[in-house]
């Protein structure tokens, strides 16, 4: 099985930022894409950034030239730098992940979810 931890929530003041990290752990051969996903109260589960094993990144609308997916593939790590937050962005962030055991054998894991909180 695969465990996903997630760390760098709290709470911060619009304008600032935050680094989310999340560090995949377990029996793994391959993890195609790393994804952040977040969920504000009465939401919607939504993507926020994914990232390729090639590198290739996705953002979502609400957050592109704020914030920046990458990935560390030595450490099965992947990162989620937050500037210029905004109240907007307060949500549950959870870490996803689609690993690889054999090309037939593809599974999906989430993170326990980091709460991220911006207000004055």
């Amino acid at each position: 099985q695969v465990q996903l931890v997630e760390s760098g929530g709290g709470s911060v003041q619009p304008g600032g930022s935050l680094r989310l990290s999340c560090t995949a752990s377990g029996t793994i051969f391959r993890i195609n894409t790393m994804g952040w996903y977040r969920q504000a109260p009465g939401k919607e589960r939504e993507l926020v950034a994914i990232i390729t094993s090639s590198g290739s990144t996705n953002y979502a609308d609400s957050v592109k030239g704020r914030f920046t997916i990458s990935r560390d593939n030595a450490g099965n790590t992947a990162y989620l730098q937050m500037n210029t937050l905004k109240s907007e962005d307060t949500a549950v962030y959870y870490c996803n992940a689609e690993v690889m055991y054999q090309l037939w054998d593809r599974r999906e894991y989430w993170g326990q979810g980091t709460q991220v909180t911006v207000s004055s």
